[in-house]
C-alpha cells in the first residue's frame, strides 16, 4: 500500500515512513527514489560508506536497518541505469520543514517570510548546517502535495509534502538554489490530480508557457533610498503637490528587438522614463499592476502573482533597482494592487486545493461576470491575511510609497453591477459585503501602522461614505479617493461644441459641492483612453486649432482645481490614438509644434503647481477654495481663487471655455496691488493664439462679483490663466 501511495504521489505524511524511524528491530532507514538500481548511505560528518540500502520494490523503494544508536546526518550516493549522483535527503529534516509555519496568527507579513520558497540555512543535532529551499503551501483540503520542479524532472514522486495540523504542506529540500523553477502537484480530498499550480506565495515567475515560480532571494539587493525614505516620513501628503503620471510599462515606449517592437526592462526604464517623468515635473508614478500575470491584454489587473513582479521586464531586484532609482531622483511610486478578484487560469489560485480555497463557493458572490474572474471570499481569515500579506510586501520588500486599490466599489456591494436574483444580500438584507469593507479596514490600518510614510488610494466610483476617512472615524481608512465624479462630468462638459457648454454648465461646476467631503485625487485615467473613447485629443470638439485649445484649457483648469492630480501616459503630448496596450506611445508626434505645445503646457502647470502653495496646500480643506464666477453660464466662463495655508498666497484662475475672447473682462479680486500671470495655455510656446494679455495688472477700487476690488483684464479665446497678486 504504501509503496502503492509514493508511486502516485498520493502521501499526506512522507516523515513517518521515509528517513530514519524507529522500529522493534533497531532503526530502519527509508528511501524512496524512483529510477534507483542502487543506493548507498553516506555519513555527512564521517563521508564515510554507512551501508547500502536493500531495494524492497522495483518502483522505487529502498530499506535497511541502520547499524547505529540515533538518527544522522546523510545522503544518498544513487546509481540508476543512465548516471550516478548524490543527494541529501530531505526527509531527514522533519523538524526544520515543520518552522516554516510557526508564524504569529493576525501578523500578515509572516506569510510572506515564512511561506512560499524561503531560501534558507537549517541546523541539526549533529552540528552541520544544509543551505536549500523550505517550501511551505496552504492547501488545507488537499489529500497530497508535491513539489515538483527543475531538479526532480516536474515528478510529483520524488518530493512529497508533509501535511500539518493547520493545512499547511511543507518540506526542506538542501542544495536547492536561487533560480530554481518549481510549482505544486496537487490532489483533492478525493485523490484526483489537480493542475499543477505556481506557487501564491511565489517572489519570481517564469513566463507563458511554464508559469512556473522561481526560487528568489530577496536579501541580496542593496537599496540606496535612505535619504528619501527618510523625508518622506515627515512629508505632509495632504499639504504637498501630488502630479502622478500614470503608466503601463510595456507600452509607454517600445524599443525594436529581435522579435520587432519590445518593451523596455525595468533597467532601461531607469534610463529613459525617469529622466522624462523628472523633465516633465511629476511629483509621482504610478504604474498599472505590476503584480505578475498571464495575460498581456488584462494590463496587469487579473492578477496571478500577489507576491512578485511581472518577470516580463526583469527580476525582483530589478524592479527594486527602478523604484531605488526613482526615490534617488525625487520621484515617488504608487502601484495599482488588486485585491478584488483574479483569474481563473489553472496555475492560479481557482480551486486551488479541488475547493473554493480563495474565492465566494456560490456563484453570487464569487464570480465577476463584467470581467470573467474569481472573487475573493473576504470572509475567510486566510485569504485576509493572504491579501493583507500582499499589499504588505510591496512596501516592505519593494519600498513603494503607495497603492492605488483597484475596483474597491466591486468589492463593497454584492449588487454590483448584478441585476435583482443575481446576488445574495447581507444579513441584514442589504447590499454591502460587510467582509469586504472590514478587510479594507484591516487593510488600510495595516499599512498605515506598519509604514507611516506610506499612503492608500481607493479607486471608487459610487457615493460610499467616508473612504478617504481614517478607520477610527467610521471611515475605510484610505489617505486618498479618486474623484470619478468629476472626470465624468468634466470630461463630459469638455466634449461638448462650445456653443452648447452653456446648457451643460453645472456639470463643470457640480464637483464644489461635494469637492471637500473626500481627499480627492482628479484623475484622468487609462480608463478613459480605451474601448471605444478615444483619446483625450480626440474628445476635443472643433477644428485642429481648437480641440488643442480645449485640452490645454482643460489641463489649466484641472490644475487649478482643488484635488491631487493624475494624468495618464500620452495625454501629456496630445496623443491622438486611442491607447493600444501592445503598441508605444505615438511619440513621432513631438515632430510637430502643436505637441511639443501641448507637452509645454503640462510641463510648465507641473512647474507652477508645485511653485506656488495656494495650489496644493488646501486640495481638501474648503477655506481654501471661494467661487469668485461660477453662475456665468452664457459666456461659459469659471472664476474661482485658491488659497494657501502657510501664507496669505492667493492663485485666481479664469477659464473661458468657448473661442471667444473676452476683451476688457472685469472680474472680482479681494486685494489692492499689482496681479501677475503665472499661466496662460494661450500663449504661442503652447501653439495658442498668443492674444494680447498684460502679464501684470492693477487692481481697481471697484467692487465686482462680490469681491471689494476688480482688474480688468483680456481673456484669450479657449483658455485657462492664472493669476497671482505679489
Amino acid at each position: 500500500m504504501l509503496v502503492n501511495n509514493l508511486d502516485k504521489a498520493n502521501v499526506f505524511n512522507p516523515f513517518s515512513h521515509l528517513g530514519f524511524t524507529q522500529t522493534d528491530k533497531g532503526l530502519m532507514l527509508t528511501a524512496w527514489q524512483p529510477h534507483a538500481q542502487q543506493i548507498d548511505v553516506i555519513d555527512l560528518t564521517t563521508n564515510e560508506l554507512v551501508k547500502s540500502l536493500t531495494k524492497i520494490d522495483e518502483k522505487g523503494l529502498f530499506q535497511s536497518y541502520i547499524d547505529a544508536s540515533e538518527p544522522f546526518d546523510y545522503k544518498l550516493k544513487i546509481k540508476n541505469a543512465e548516471t550516478e549522483y548524490e543527494v541529501v535527503d530531505p526527509y531527514q529534516f522533519e523538524e526544520q520543514a515543520y518552522y516554516a509555519v510557526h508564524h504569529v496568527n493576525n501578523q500578515p507579513e509572516n506569510i510572506y517570510r515564512q511561506l512560499g520558497a524561503q531560501l534558507t540555512d537549517v541546523d541539526t543535532a549533529s552540528g552541520n548546517r544544509f543551505s536549500g529551499v523550505r517550501f511551505a503551501v496552504f492547501a488545507p483540503n488537499a489529500s497530497s502535495v508535491s513539489v515538483i520542479g527543475d531538479f526532480n524532472h516536474w515528478d510529483g514522486r520524488y518530493h512529497p509534502m508533509q501535511k500539518t495540523n493547520c493545512g499547511h504542506w511543507v518540506l526542506f529540500v538542501p542544495d536547492l538554489k536561487e533560480g530554481v523553477r518549481y510549482k505544486y502537484e496537487l490532489k483533492d480530498a478525493l485523490g484526483n490530480r489537480l493542475p499543477h499550480k505556481a506557487d501564491p506565495i511565489g517572489f519570481h515567475a517564469d513566463q507563458f508557457p511554464s508559469h512556473a515560480s522561481i526560487v528568489f532571494d530577496h536579501n541580496t539587493y542593496q537599496w540606496n533610498d535612505a535619504k528619501w525614505q527618510s523625508e518622506q516620513a515627515k512629508v505632509d501628503r495632504y499639504q504637498t503637490p501630488m502630479s502622478v503620471y500614470e503608466l503601463h510599462l510595456a507600452s509607454w515606449r517600445k524599443k525594436q528587438g529581435e522579435r520587432g517592437h519590445e518593451s523596455l526592462s525595468y533597467r532601461e526604464l531607469i534610463d529613459e522614463l525617469i529622466p522624462y517623468v523628472k523633465d516633465m515635473g511629476y511629483t509621482h508614478i504610478e504604474v498599472l499592476p505590476v503584480s505578475e500575470h498571464p495575460y498581456d491584454g488584462s494590463w496587469g489587473y487579473q492578477p496571478v502573482g500577489m507576491f512578485a513582479p511581472t518577470s516580463r521586464f526583469g527580476d525582483p531586484n530589478d524592479f527594486k533597482a527602478f523604484i531605488d532609482a526613482c526615490h534617488q531622483a525625487d520621484i515617488g511610486v504608487i502601484v495599482d494592487w488588486v485585491p478584488a478578484h483574479f483569474p481563473e487560469d489553472s496555475h492560479g489560485l481557482a480551486r486551488f486545493d479541488g475547493t473554493h480555497m480563495y474565492e465566494y463557493d456560490d456563484p453570487r458572490r464569487g464570480w465577476h461576470q463584467d470581467w470573467n474572474s474569481c472573487i475573493y471570499d473576504f470572509g475567510k481569515d486566510t485569504v485576509r491575511q493572504f491579501l493583507v500579506s500582499s499589499a504588505l510586501i510591496w512596501l516592505e520588500r519593494f519600498h513603494i510609497d503607495a497603492l492605488r486599490v483597484d475596483a474597491v466599489a466591486s468589492m463593497l456591494y454584492w449588487d454590483y453591477s448584478r441585476e435583482e436574483g443575481e446576488w445574495i444580500p447581507n444579513v441584514d438584507g442589504g447590499n454591502e459585503n460587510y467582509e469586504a469593507i472590514s478587510l479594507l479596514k484591516w487593510f488600510n490600518t495595516e499599512v498605515y501602522t506598519k509604514f507611516p510614510h506610506a499612503f492608500t488610494v481607493a479607486e471608487e466610483s459610487t457615493a460610499f461614505p467616508q473612504v478617504s476617512r481614517p478607520v477610527s472615524d467610521g471611515g475605510l481608512g484610505f489617505g486618498f479617493k479618486w474623484n470619478m465624479g468629476w472626470m465624468h462630468d468634466s470630461l463630459h462638459y469638455i466634449s461638448k461644441d462650445p456653443a452648447y457648454r452653456k446648457y451643460h454648465h453645472n456639470e463643470i461646476t457640480f464637483s464644489m459641492v461635494y469637492s471637500f467631503n473626500e481627499n480627492f485625487v482628479l484623475p484622468i485615467s487609462h480608463d478613459e483612453v480605451v474601448h471605444g473613447k478615444g483619446s483625450m485629443m480626440h474628445k476635443m470638439p472643433g477644428d485642429e486649432w481648437q480641440s488643442a485649445a480645449n485640452l490645454r484649457t482643460y489641463a489649466g483648469f484641472m490644475f487649478a482645481h482643488p484635488g491631487k492630480k493624475l494624468n495618464f501616459m500620452g495625454n501629456e503630448i496630445g496623443q491622438t490614438q486611442e491607447w493600444n496596450y501592445n503598441a508605444s506611445l505615438d511619440w513621432h508626434l513631438l515632430a510637430y509644434d502643436k505637441h511639443q505645445g501641448i507637452q509645454s503646457t503640462y510641463r510648465d502647470l507641473n512647474t507652477v503647481y508645485k511653485r506656488y502653495p495656494a495650489l496644493y496646500e488646501t486640495d481638501h480643506n474648503p477655506q481654501g477654495f471661494e467661487w469668485i464666477e461660477h453662475q456665468d453660464a452664457e459666456l461659459s466662463t469659471l472664476i474661482f481663487v485658491r488659497k494657501a495655508v502657510s501664507s496669505a498666497q492667493k492663485v485666481y484662475s479664469v477659464n473661458n471655455f468657448t473661442p471667444v475672447p473676452r476683451e476688457g473682462f472685469r472680474m472680482g479680486v479681494k486685494d489692492l496691488g499689482q496681479y501677475s500671470v503665472i499661466f496662460n495655455s494661450d500663449e504661442k510656446q503652447y501653439w495658442g493664439s498668443g492674444f494680447d494679455v498684460e502679464s501684470v495688472v492693477q487692481a481697481e477700487e471697484t467692487e465686482w462679483q462680490g469681491q471689494p476690488y476688480s482688474i480688468v483684464i483680456n481673456i484669450p479665446p479657449l483658455s485657462s490663466i492664472m493669476l497671482i497678486n505679489e
